[in-house]
């Protein structure tokens, strides 16, 4: 069969500042939260590496984007960092900053490679971080400030922007779970820093649309992670419905419909959660809802109804209200723990079809993390990885129906372009269509699938 996608999709990826620039300490750059977090506990990362060089686009990034052209891309997104434009996080502009992030633009034009630019992928300059991160209004503030400034420095050539990349990981993380700095552990301050996450956008999309960019498109990046029930028992439902309300529709409401859902509302207040807000601030979010999403997906989310009250001492966590559920022969990659069921792309879009509008969306990222891909290297040289050309291809050929189905999807872009750090996991798993040698000056080799990727790219679809 034949799997055409729409005229002038977007073929691309993804990537981040903070997790291949390098070039942490020089230039002006200052530390982020993760240059912080490294310095103090280094054994949280595996095998104790850290974010100082990653993959080394600061020094490669023609080298780089010449591979994104022979990789078959049309697009590609990455990020500014905060930490490296606007080194304070108030203040003075890096005039270094701006002549690379300028650089990095101009290249990606010259060889037709559409930049998609994203302004905060959990990479908070520490500075930042000790007025309080997100819970503070000032910090807030101060985000409006570095998005505007980014709008107006490169808003003549960045055409798609978006504010934020997958927000509800640095609440889970940061604020919930003990994964990420601050290592928090704390509903109600959990729900403040995702409010006050919420504010910050709708703040620049407002500085965005003043601006009025010909052309220009804002958004935000979201991980919808469909939450399935075990069953269709009214509990599981409603589990699998409170699960869904925390974790995806707390950003997703907001950004398309300018307000939150009101059964999350209820929740968060039976459990005396309610951020601090106001209600200029809930209209700056009423009124300044995006023009394009982001949809990250990389697995679902299974749960079931609670099998065991908690305890009556212990502080609120979601997961008081549901169990989540592993279901029996599941697809599993083995690698990163995460189950691969890719008819959750098919729901996703279906329900942006259905429930919001049929909001312009792409797929920001999807993608198959491998350990010790070493092994799959041909006698060339090459990484034979043959299985992340089947995972993309599973997922596009649901994705591919949706489409055809009505769904309102403009692109997909892998996780990503080549290998790179991924914050506490370091190196372990590698994502790229193109390697990173990093005991060899990082010389870049592009694997099987990035060879594949061109053809995908130049058919506008693919035969299977």
């Amino acid at each position: 069969m034949t799997y055409k996608f729409p005229e002038n999709f977007w073929w691309g990826s993804a990537a981040s500042g903070p997790q291949t620039e390098g070039a942490a300490n020089v230039d002006g750059r200052k530390p982020s939260i993760w240059d912080h977090w490294y310095d103090i506990e280094p054994g949280r990362f595996f095998n104790d590496v850290g974010p100082t060089n990653t993959s080394n686009f600061y020094y490669q990034y023609k080298e780089d984007i010449a591979l994104m052209k022979q990789t078959g891309h049309n697009s590609f997104r990455t990020s500014i960092q905060w930490s490296r434009l606007i080194p304070d996080g108030i203040g003075e502009v890096n005039p270094k900053a701006v002549d690379f992030y300028n650089r990095v633009i101009d290249e990606m034009l010259a060889n037709n490679v559409e930049p998609f630019m994203n302004l905060y992928h959990f990479d908070m300059p520490m500075s930042m971080q000790e007025k309080g991160g997100f819970e503070s209004r000032e910090v807030v503030d101060a985000y409006a400030t570095f998005a505007k400034t980014c709008f107006e420095l490169f808003g003549d050539r960045v055409k798609h922007w978006f504010t934020f990349n997958e927000p509800i990981v640095p609440v889970e993380a940061g604020y919930l779970y003990d994964m990420h700095f601050p290592n928090v552990v704390d509903f109600k301050r959990a729900t403040q820093v995702a409010y006050h996450t919420t504010l910050a956008h709708a703040l620049s999309v407002k500085e965005f649309h003043a601006l009025a960019i010909p052309k220009g498109q804002i958004g935000i990046i979201l991980n919808l992670t469909p939450s399935y029930p075990r069953s269709q028992n009214p509990a599981d439902v409603k589990a699998a419905h409170i699960a869904d309300l925390i974790f995806n529709r707390s950003f997703l409401d907001p950004v398309t419909k300018g307000e939150f859902p009101a059964d999350l509302v209820e929740i968060i207040r039976e459990h005396d959660a309610l951020p601090t807000y106001t209600e200029e601030d809930l209209a700056i979010i009423k009124n300044n809802i995006i023009d394009i999403l982001g949809v990250n997906y990389y697995q679902p989310r299974r749960v079931k109804a609670k099998e065991y009250a908690a305890h009556p001492d212990a502080p609120f966590m979601p997961e008081h209200l549901f169990d989540n559920y592993e279901m029996p022969y599941r697809k599993m990659n083995p690698y990163r723990g995460w189950e691969i069921f890719e008819r959750a792309i098919y729901d996703i879009a279906i329900n942006l079809r259905d429930n919001y509008d049929n909001i312009p969306f792409f797929i920001s990222e999807n993608g198959m993390g491998v350990e010790g891909e070493s092994r799959y290297r041909n006698a060339d040289g090459m990484i034979e990885d043959t299985y992340r050309i089947d995972f993309i291809k599973s997922h596009l050929k649901w994705l591919h129906k949706a489409i055809e189905e009505g769904a309102n999807c403009n692109g997909y872009h892998l996780w990503t372009f080549m290998d790179c750090w991924s914050w506490a996991n370091a190196y372990k798993n590698r994502y790229g269509l193109v390697e990173v040698d990093l005991d060899n000056n990082f010389k870049r080799t592009i694997k099987a699938s990035g060879h594949w990727y061109k053809e995908l790219a130049e058919n506008n679809g693919f035969e299977d």
